[in-house]
């Protein structure tokens, strides 16, 4: 995986959260952002044609870096829905950038995540 994925292996989703007010200027025309989730120090968004991840950095989190994963990149997903003993259930993307594992936070619904990627990546729109 290269380098500069590394940082997105790590992605915790905590818990849905409201879409960010300053999501839109990075939209493209007709572009509709569907749910949101914190992540430790920022947000992801999935969207009707990618997911959007922001990445503040530094330590006042005024750098902020953006990765965007349009769904027509993922080849293959996986989801794990989490078990008794489990804390985190986990979503895994194949895409033609790498592999990208996304743990998800109790209370998130990983059958809805796939659902959408389901719906996207297939056309089922």
């Amino acid at each position: 995986m290269p380098a500069e994925l590394d940082a997105i292996a790590a992605w915790t989703l905590v818990a849905e959260c409201p879409i960010p007010n300053d999501i839109g200027p990075i939209l493209v025309p007709g572009e509709q952002p569907y749910i949101a989730y914190k992540t430790f120090r920022d947000s992801a968004v999935f969207t009707d044609r990618r997911l959007i991840v922001r990445d503040s950095q530094g330590i006042t989190g005024k750098k902020v870096e953006l990765y965007s994963l349009p769904y027509s990149r993922i080849d293959m997903w996986s989801s794990e829905n989490a078990g008794h003993l489990d804390f985190n259930a986990e979503m895994e993307l194949w895409t033609r950038a790498g592999h990208i594992k996304i743990k998800l936070g109790r209370g998130i619904d990983v059958r809805r995540l796939d659902n959408l990627i389901s719906q996207m990546v297939l056309g089922a729109r």
